[in-house]
């Protein structure tokens, strides 16, 4: 067969493929269950192969590569304008077989089975962060029903369920301190669950080089730097610092026309969980502004006299973004700025 490329849209069971050869010709329109993809490639001449970049997609991206062929995963953001008409599989598999051959196209790197495994922990860490602040507005909103009100805080929920289970708070019904218990026994099993999780990430935090050179910069602990040194594998496919932080989501959404620049909010787009962290730790850099003797802390506390204190937050995020870009591309570790 003479086929050059293929735009596959893969699926859960069955998968729709679109060959063509060098001159834009189809060579086939094919649909393929599950398990009869790999061996059909197998068959093929090394071809570029393009994926939607979806779930699933690095591991079939891995798998195909070891046959010979080329893989390249696009976002499926931008495959959309190749979609003619409409929507169905055969026509996703053709846009994604031209958009891949696209010379000024953006494309995901492929991640390792160890890098997914890090962001599997992330992503498992943050579930059972979400339901342990799920478990704690349950038992304050139901402790408030028999008038027992607590500071805002974690802990001091956690010390009014002591001093429950230890007697000393009267007032609460037998049958509703059972039901406490079980709530009790649930943050138990979170907080348990969480710091282990922690620990395997500290594990891979310390064998890892990028992830201790990405923990240098300031706002970034180990959690955001071994979410970011497992999320970019591959930071050259960022030429700038500012695309990277396009690619977070942390630069200004652009509604320009007609020569002139209109500026709004930042436009959230990419990666929310690495924007989260990042923001989050940027707020730490906000807070300690004051005794901070750098250039750095010196240009934040100019921004905050200017500009609202959560807007100085998301500019200290973008900044930081971009020399996490810079330490990831250079190979180095961050260097603090020489006050003037």
């Amino acid at each position: 067969m003479n086929v050059t490329t293929i735009g596959i849209d893969l699926a859960k069971s069955v998968f729709q493929l679109h060959g063509i050869d060098a001159g834009g010709g189809v060579i086939f329109r094919k649909k393929l269950r599950r398990s009869a993809v790999l061996n059909f490639l197998r068959d093929l001449p090394p071809c570029l192969i393009g994926l939607e970049a979806c779930a699933t997609a690095h591991f079939w991206a891995r798998e195909i590569g070891a046959l010979g062929h080329e893989v390249r995963l696009i976002p499926p953001a931008y495959v959309k304008p190749y979609v003619k008409r409409q929507k169905n599989d055969a026509a996703d598999a053709e846009a994604i077989c031209e958009a891949v051959t696209r010379p000024n196209m953006r494309f995901v790197p492929v991640k390792s089975v160890a890098r997914q495994g890090v962001l599997m922990l992330h992503r498992t860490r943050d579930l059972l962060m979400r339901q342990r602040t799920m478990t704690l507005n349950a038992v304050r909103a139901h402790l408030a029903e028999f008038g027992l009100i607590t500071a805002q805080g974690p802990h001091k929920i956690l010390t009014l369920i002591r001093a429950i289970r230890a007697g000393k708070v009267p007032g609460l019904p037998e049958i509703a301190g059972a039901a406490l218990e079980s709530l009790a026994t649930q943050l138990d099993n979170l907080a348990g669950e969480i710091r282990r999780l922690e620990r395997q990430l500290m594990a891979w935090h310390r064998a890892d080089e990028t992830s201790q050179r990405l923990e240098t910069i300031p706002g970034v602990g180990i959690i955001t730097a071994t979410a970011l040194a497992a999320s970019v594998p591959d930071p050259s496919v960022f030429k700038t610092g500012r695309q990277f932080a396009a690619f977070l989501g942390l630069v200004p959404r652009q509604n320009s026309s007609g020569g002139k620049d209109r500026l709004g909010r930042i436009s959230k787009m990419g990666d929310g969980y690495l924007r989260r962290l990042l923001v989050v730790g940027a707020t730490s850099v906000v807070r300690r502004a004051g005794g901070n003797t750098s250039a750095t802390g010196a240009w934040v506390r100019s921004l905050l006299e200017r500009k609202p204190a959560r807007l100085a937050t998301v500019a200290v995020a973008n900044k930081t973004a971009r020399i996490a870009w810079a330490v990831l591309a250079r190979g180095e570790t961050y260097r603090a700025p020489m006050t003037a």
